[in-house]
């Protein structure tokens, strides 16, 4: 698909989504009796604060001109206490507000994480792997101050703009008029910049996730890279989509501080202003304005443009974290396709009888890949399902898995439909191993052990020696505590097959399905391995994909799978002695190695 690439921007939504914001809300709400507190704390910090001025203002007109020294040392006592109790909580809010935003951001990442362990394979096979990370990261990272600070301080600074204007009304009704005058202008500049803001930070979003999809793209490929001398092409690119990136930012960021001047200026303005009329009053004939009232009153205008810098902030901030939101929730809302049916039931201990009824599926509507195919097998029996490159093969062991529904028809096990069963019960009894064979960071034991947990170290060693990985294993500098890097890249695809093969061993399943497993191994090693799971074949049901058909002589039944249907079925004998498509691809091979 056209979005599946590092340089294809994402849809852009147009219209703000009040939703976003409440389901934001519901993550803050566990935390809501804390950050009631916090703001409590913070009001009647605020509220104290307030009162300084009018302190102020009682030692110019009164204490100093009556040389009142016990009001201004009670005064400045006063003001102290204040100013230590600000102090004590101010650091509450920021201790705790950084735990509460903290939490929420872990809640929230959790949430991601958890979804995407349950989406399909089309998901990831759709999109870059670097544009989910980013998600997962960068996103959830960047609504992180919004959720520490920004909150709290918007809900106290709202409070202390009413404070404020209650006491500035109380010291004089008409500086307070000239003070607020500038509000409206404010208003129409937030009006203007209002929607190219949020268009912005959604572009630079964008543009950061198609650099950080470039990025993983190029570690993951980069010993073709290097074998093909790609460095400096690939440095172009990675510089066009830098510098993408770089403008976005610096147009987004030009509508953010595009805020604070302008609360800047306006406040500069009010306040000449009012400073101007101030002396004027005060120096008019019966003046009722004294200098006491002016000077504590410049003490309000600070505290009253302070909050609506702060609030300006905040707005930008809540913009920014929109765009953010927008990506993090529709991964979020990305629709699992796979899934438990209510009331799913647990699915019981197999035996291993399987059983295709009628069974059609495609991956995209209107190209079918299995067109109404049937087949049962029995428990304890082994299956190999061979055919040309894009038949169905591995299709076919992805439904049994229920990696995918099946567009129509019924796959059962033991009788049972498995689209009736819970997820877990029905993978948890299969053991899978698949031609990707992907090694996770740790050690070789853990990688052993991934699919068994409670599996003891002597049991992880029994699974090692059955698959003939034991000695390699013990020839590596600490045996099966050697660490091993993310995919394995200090082992042969061989080493990294076999290991696989031990991991799906040792979770001892009723259903073991092979696809390809041992397409990298080589021959000397896949003889000797072929004995050993020939025991451990016996007594479970398998499902065996594979291009060597030498491999797969010995099982009790072979399907040829091409266009959608099972052109033959039987043993190697029989349909050697059909002569049909799979007598013709196997002495192919055998022609083929033959020549050889």
């Amino acid at each position: 698909m056209a979005r599946n690439r590092y340089d294809v921007d994402e849809v852009l939504e147009d219209s703000f989504d009040l939703g976003q914001l409440k389901r934001l809300a519901s993550y803050i709400k566990p935390y809501g009796a804390k950050m009631a507190a916090i703001i409590i704390l913070m009001l009647t910090s605020s509220a104290l604060t307030m009162v300084v001025p009018i302190f102020i203002r009682n030692v110019m007109d009164d204490s100093i001109p009556q040389k009142d020294m016990k009001a201004i040392c009670i005064y400045g006592f006063l003001t102290l206490l204040i100013a230590l109790y600000a102090a004590f909580a101010l650091r509450m809010k920021i201790k705790t507000m950084s735990v509460i935003g903290q939490s929420i951001i872990h809640d929230i990442r959790t949430d991601i994480f958890s979804h995407l362990q349950e989406l399909p394979f089309s998901y990831y096979d759709d999109r870059p792997h670097g544009k989910i990370q980013v998600r997962v990261v960068n996103y959830v990272n960047s609504i992180s101050d919004l959720l520490s600070n920004g909150i709290v301080n918007t809900f106290t600074d709202l409070c202390n703009l009413i404070f404020i204007l209650m006491f500035m009304f109380y010291l004089d009704v008409k500086l307070t008029l000239v003070c607020i005058c500038g509000l409206p202008v404010l208003a129409v500049v937030i009006f203007v910049i209002k929607k190219k803001h949020r268009r912005a930070w959604q572009i630079q979003s964008n543009k950061q996730s198609n650099l950080n999809a470039y990025i993983a793209e190029s570690i993951n490929g980069i010993r073709v890279t290097q074998a093909f001398v790609r460095e400096r092409e690939n440095t172009g690119i990675f510089n066009q989509l830098s510098n993408k990136y770089r403008k976005s930012w610096m147009t987004a960021v030009k509508y953010n501080f595009a805020m604070g001047p302008s609360v800047d200026i306006i406040s500069m303005v009010t306040t000449s202003l009012i400073y101007i009329l101030g002396v004027r009053w005060i120096l008019a004939p019966n003046a009722e304005l004294t200098v006491g009232v002016l000077i504590a009153f410049t003490s309000y205008i600070g505290r009253f443009w302070a909050p609506i810098n702060t609030l300006a902030g905040f707005y930008n901030s809540l913009l920014t974290a929109i765009s953010y939101l927008e990506r993090i929730f529709e991964t979020i809302d990305e629709e699992v396709e796979v899934k438990d049916a209510p009331g799913a039931s647990v699915m019981p201990t197999v035996t291993g009888d399987v059983e295709f009824d009628d069974v059609t599926f495609g991956y995209e509507p209107g190209h079918t890949i299995l067109d109404h195919i049937s087949f049962q097998v029995k428990a304890g029996d082994t299956y190999a399902i061979v055919g040309p490159t894009g038949a169905g093969k591995t299709t076919v062991v992805n439904l049994i898995s229920r990696f995918y529904d099946v567009n129509s028809g019924v796959i059962r096990i033991d009788g049972i439909d498995i689209s009736k069963v819970t997820l877990k019960s029905l993978r948890s009894q299969m053991g899978i191993m698949m031609q990707d064979s992907f090694i996770f960071s740790g050690t070789i034991m853990d990688n052993i052990r991934y699919g068994n947990m409670s599996a003891t170290d002597e049991e992880v060693v029994n699974a090692a020696k059955t698959v003939c990985a034991h000695d390699f294993i013990m020839e590596m500098e600490h045996g099966y505590q050697t660490e091993v890097n993310e995919r394995g890249s200090r082992l042969s695809a061989g080493q990294r097959q076999l290991i696989s093969f031990a991991r799906a061993l040792l979770a001892d399943p009723k259903i073991l399905i092979l696809d390809e497993a041992t397409s990298s191994i080589d021959t000397e090693t896949e003889l000797v391995l072929q004995q050993g799971l020939a025991r451990l074949l016996k007594g479970r049901t398998s499902f065996i994909i594979a291009h060597r058909l030498s491999t797969i002589k010995s099982s009790d039944c072979i399907m040829y799978v091409d266009h959608g249907n099972i052109e033959e079925k039987g043993n190697h004998e029989e349909l050697m002695a059909t002569k049909g498509e799979y007598y013709k691809l196997y002495m192919s091979q055998y022609e083929f190695l033959n020549v050889g």
